[in-house]
């Protein structure tokens, strides 16, 4: 099997993906002038998953975990990741441009951060109602691990299939970032539990 053909014109837009993800790419382009800013909302996006995802499952491990210690570890997780990849950001961009990123640069950065900061959102809400015991921990927290194992399944699924490799090549890459993303899942899990 040969791959999919890409564009013919090189002025001819690849196919890209519809809805809320096609016009967060319009938007970063739009602002950055590049599909690189995209390109970073993905990445941020994908670490603060991975990070939320290892906070939940080492909290529902814990016997003894309690839904306001649960809150605020997945809040201050995320938000150390986002804070950590933004200040990366920063200094990349200072090394490279050998200025301090500002305008339509800045404001790129800080949509690449809130863009890891909302994936705290739902699996907060979840843990919030288990705070305000409406529902228990241990279902915020499992409902919450399925948020982020979605997530990312819908992420590295869009990935392969807007690429251009056969169907059977999108099947083994799939197969290779899911075995990839469990690898990821274990590491930040043992990490957090030490």
């Amino acid at each position: 099997m040969s791959e999919q053909p890409g564009p013919i014109d090189p002025e001819e837009p690849a196919r890209r993906p519809r809805g809320r993800s096609a016009r967060a790419r319009a938007h970063l382009e739009e602002q950055s002038g590049s599909a690189e800013a995209y390109v970073m909302y993905f990445k941020e996006r994908v670490y603060a998953t991975f990070t939320g995802l290892a906070i939940v499952l080492v909290v529902a491990a814990n016997d003894h975990a309690d839904p306001e210690h649960a809150l605020f570890a997945l809040v201050l997780g995320v938000l150390g990741i986002t804070a950590a990849g933004f200040v990366s950001d920063v200094i990349s961009h200072l090394a490279v441009h050998q200025t301090f990123p500002v305008g339509s640069d800045l404001r790129v950065l800080l949509r690449v951060a809130g863009g890891a900061l909302s994936t705290v959102i739902t699996p907060g809400i979840l843990i919030l109602l288990a705070w305000l015991s409406v529902m228990p921990l241990d279902a915020a927290l499992r409902a919450s691990s399925i948020v982020y194992i979605v997530t990312l399944g819908v992420i590295g699924w869009f990935a392969v299939r807007w690429s251009r490799l056969t169907w059977a090549k999108q099947l083994l890459v799939l197969g290779i970032l899911i075995a990839l993303g469990f690898a990821v899942i274990a590491l930040q899990t043992l990490a957090h539990s030490i």
